[in-house]
């Protein structure tokens, strides 16, 4: 039987446990004319009793996806687009153009030869290489070169560029980005480069170089940006670490193996809205279901599998791309036959967890699985 409190929650979701009068409704009508309102009529729509998330777990194929963003390279230029790109968007929040919560994502394509101008925003941004070879970055002046499943910063206010090499393939990738965020901050600039492309001022790859010796940084150099100074993350070296660290550990029940993308100079988060990681599920693994604040974009950089996102069963092959919005139960399966699968995720725990928001719960009293609902 339910108790006492659950009968007066369930009867106060979503309204006010006031009866209309004559007399109420022409108080509320007078306070409207004068830009005001009776808190008690919207109390547990603007603080609802759990994270209410307007997002939907959602799943965009890669096979589906692919030849429309192949298709843009023949309909536009990059610089009749600005950036060649297939956005993401979760029915739940068209009205901001997200992905899930407050995160943006996209699909971009380059060719051979091409460059994007140069630009810089308030919104951080990241890339995570699907595709192709030859693709590289700038952001400023600090140019890499990439392969599948690099992971790379183009951070808050820096000017960035992208490109394909002349004698590279056609590229795509995912953008991810906080966009929404800035937006409903009211914070958002957008400014191009003044001379269109920058300049090349340090050697290739000298982020990788100075920064990716793991537990080792270098001696004398100071870092006082709040991003991380190592602006590439290799596959390799990533998944190798996902490999040592299974030779040691069980990792998460909830999570498999996971691993963080960490800043090198702090031991914090890449940025300081976008935090990033990657997980690995052993052959066969089914982790148990938990929920936590927190939006999630996923992308299948290993295997195939499937997800449970309350209640609803997601399967998944590698690129394919699904979200977990906030509050959400999941739990994880890899269906690849005597191998891992490792899925990445960019995600906005940092401000979750620097506004002290971050909460977390497992499903069942010692955690366990959810029923796959019809």
């Amino acid at each position: 039987m339910a108790s006492t409190y659950d009968q007066y929650r369930e009867e106060m979701i979503g309204r006010a446990n006031v009866a209309d009068t004559p007399e109420l409704v022409a108080y509320y009508q007078r306070l409207q004319s004068l830009g005001t309102g009776a808190l008690w009529t919207v109390a547990n729509k603007i603080e609802p009793w759990e994270p209410a998330s307007t997002s939907v777990p959602y799943l965009w194929r890669y096979r589906d996806l692919r030849e429309d963003v192949l298709r843009s390279l023949e309909l536009v230029t990059p610089e009749q687009a600005g950036r060649r790109v297939v956005y993401l968007e979760n029915p739940g929040r068209a009205d901001v153009v997200a992905a899930v919560g407050w995160l943006y994502s996209g699909l971009q394509v380059m060719g051979p030869g091409e460059c994007a101008s140069s630009h810089r925003h308030s919104a951080s941004a990241l890339r995570f290489i699907m595709e192709g070879s030859g693709a590289f970055t700038n952001v400023d002046g600090h140019k890499m070169t990439l392969g599948a499943n690099d992971f790379v910063l183009t951070p808050n206010g820096t000017w960035h560029e992208h490109g394909v090499s002349e004698d590279g393939t056609v590229c795509i990738w995912q953008d991810g980005l906080d966009i929404p965020l800035m937006n409903a901050l009211d914070a958002n600039f957008y400014e191009v480069h003044p001379e269109l492309q920058q300049a090349i001022s340090f050697p290739v790859n000298d982020s990788l170089g100075m920064w990716a010796g793991s537990a080792l940084r270098p001696a004398g150099v100071t870092w006082t940006k709040p991003y991380s100074p190592l602006l590439k993350y290799e596959w390799g070296p990533t998944y190798e670490a996902l490999l040592r660290y299974a030779s040691v550990s069980e990792g998460s029940p909830y999570d498999g193996l996971l691993m963080e993308y960490v800043n090198p100079h702090t031991g914090g988060p890449v940025m300081p809205t976008i935090g990033a990681s990657m997980q690995m599920l052993r052959a066969g693994q089914h982790t148990k279901a938990h929920r936590h604040t927190g939006s999630f974009v996923y992308q299948c950089a290993k295997g195939r599998g499937y997800s449970i996102i309350n209640g609803q069963r997601f399967d998944w092959q590698e690129r394919d791309i699904f979200v977990v919005p906030s509050w959400c139960w999941h739990e994880h399966v890899n269906l690849s036959e005597g191998e891992d699968a490792c899925l990445f995720t960019f995600n906005d725990l940092p401000v979750m967890r620097s506004l002290g928001i971050y909460r977390e719960e497992a499903f069942g009293e010692n955690g366990g699985h959810q029923p796959i609902l019809a």
